[in-house]
């Protein structure tokens, strides 16, 4: 979605606030004994209070509110009778739309005690994110994204998940511009457009680089069984920079 108008962008940011506040309060009653399934329908009050709909649900028909993937799931994990244990390394996904428009956020959380190789793994997933959201101005290419997260992998010795990639989001859950790399793509000749809503969201492992399928439909592993996190952020492109609307 390329957005034009103030209208836009306030429908836009409501719909961002509320997936945040979604995610941030799921991340908060997480507890050891607690399964999958009765976190996510923390997740779905949340969201049918404000009057937004699940977008993997009303989208792709997903057996879930939001996607919660207990390592070694890395993404698309179906909630149910899972149940969390301490330690867990568990990264939840909230996306929804608010009449029409979808807004798109994810982070890795560990319940405590927390390993401190994955605190830090933790740390630069984050930060990971965050040097691609620093890349993004409107009439530099899609590729400046991918080019300044591989450098910060490549530099504290990580890998990049290489078949899952970022996207354009707003009008749906994905749309124009698909597949948005998170690693280098030199043949990548895309630009950023000014109003341009998309994700940025890196999967940055201890040494995995592909998304594999697991025994259901839906849930991936990273190769390999690598410790691996994700952290997303929907925003949009504007002339000096950027919005973050999660």
């Amino acid at each position: 979605m390329t957005i034009d108008n103030d209208d836009q962008l306030e429908k836009l940011k409501r719909s961002g606030r509320v997936v945040a506040e979604t995610l941030r309060v799921m991340a908060s009653k997480m507890e050891p004994g607690m399964t999958t399934r009765e976190l996510d329908q923390i997740g779905r009050s949340l969201l049918e209070r404000e009057g937004a709909r699940s977008a993997p649900e009303s989208t792709y028909q997903f057996p879930g509110a939001t996607c919660i993937s207990v390592s070694p799931a890395i993404a698309h994990g179906i909630p149910g009778d899972q149940v969390l244990k301490a330690g867990d390394l568990v990264n939840i996904d909230v996306s929804a739309d608010i009449d029409g428009y979808y807004a798109d956020t994810g982070s890795s959380f560990v319940i405590p005690p927390v390993d401190k190789k994955i605190a830090r793994l933790c740390r630069d997933g984050k930060q990971a994110m965050w040097c691609g959201i620093e890349a993004v101005k409107a009439g530099v290419k899609l590729n400046a994204i991918g080019r300044a997260i591989q450098a910060f992998a490549d530099k504290n010795r990580y890998t990049l998940i290489r078949n899952l990639a970022s996207h354009g989001v707003g009008g749906a859950l994905h749309e124009a511009p698909e597949c948005i790399p998170t690693w280098y793509d030199a043949k990548d000749r895309r630009q950023i457009t000014e109003g341009l809503v998309f994700t940025i969201e890196p999967f940055l492992s201890t040494g995995s680089h592909k998304a594999v399928d697991g025994k259901d439909d839906w849930t991936l592993f990273a190769n390999g069984g690598h410790a691996t996190v994700q952290y997303e952020h929907t925003l949009v492109a504007t002339k000096s920079g950027y919005i973050v609307l999660t």
